[in-house]
């Protein structure tokens, strides 16, 4: 199956655990204020490729992936649902770990179509990264552009199912960076028995140049990293240090 591929990062070392092949999609129903790729929006943008064709990019690099394995993030992945699954069956045939990083907007447990894509994918899908962007509906949409019922609904999904997840929450001041919605989020998470790891991500402005050059404009000019004393207290408040039960994943 063909998909459209923006591109490839060798040797990942951000996007699950050990090294990885990570491959970017194209293609996004989101418009996050803090995204650094905004290049990978476009739906129909990037190269096409088939399955296969991306497996054998990614084999090239088995000595040193063998013990990581590859992950694949976006853009939106799930907006590319066949050809992920795809993808991910042609990797467990040669014993890699694949992960999928994604905030599951797509999914819609009530559209059986929907779900039993989502479960194709899902069969040979060792790790979800899943990116709760904020947990407040409307400052969600503020912040995204989508509402967030979609993406909570699918973190509970993953954990009927028992699917590993680790949870990920960029952490921008004057958005994400309030204790009183960390703690919403934290309670949110304590409900999950799935989750192997939370990551707090400090907010960065190294996307900001590519607004730019593309012509567009940046919503979070001239708002800066977040202390390291928040990023700490966000940590504390989502369980960031806690020793989760099962693989924690050597990263």
């Amino acid at each position: 199956m063909l998909g459209r591929i923006h591109s490839f990062e060798s040797f990942g070392t951000v996007d699950g655990p050990g090294i990885r092949f990570v491959v970017f999609m194209q293609g996004c129903p989101m418009r996050c204020a803090y995204c650094h790729n905004p290049d990978t929006w476009a739906l129909q943008g990037g190269k096409l490729m088939e399955a296969e064709s991306v497996a054998n990019e990614a084999m090239k690099y088995y000595r040193y992936i063998k013990n990581g394995g590859v992950t694949v993030t976006g853009g939106e992945p799930l907006l590319q649902r066949g050809f992920v699954a795809e993808f991910f069956g042609l990797l467990k045939a040669h014993g890699l770990h694949t992960a999928l990083d994604t905030s599951g907007i797509t999914f819609d447990y009530r559209d059986k179509f929907v779900l039993e894509e989502h479960n194709r994918v899902l069969e040979n899908t060792d790790l979800v990264l899943l990116d709760i962007k904020h947990i407040d509906r409307e400052r969600h949409i503020n912040l995204t552009g989508k509402p967030n019922d979609s993406i909570l609904d699918f973190a509970r999904y993953l954990d009927m199912i028992g699917k590993d997840v680790w949870i990920r929450h960029v952490l921008v001041p004057g958005f994400t960076d309030n204790d009183e919605y960390l703690k919403r989020l934290g309670d949110f998470i304590s409900t999950l028995s799935n989750v192997k790891k939370v990551e707090v991500l400090p907010y960065h402005t190294m996307g900001e140049a590519k607004y730019e050059q593309l012509g567009m404009d940046y919503r979070l000019k001239g708002i800066k990293p977040p202390a390291s004393a928040r990023v700490e207290n966000a940590r504390k408040i989502l369980g960031a240090d806690k020793v989760y039960a099962g693989r924690q994943d050597e990263t």
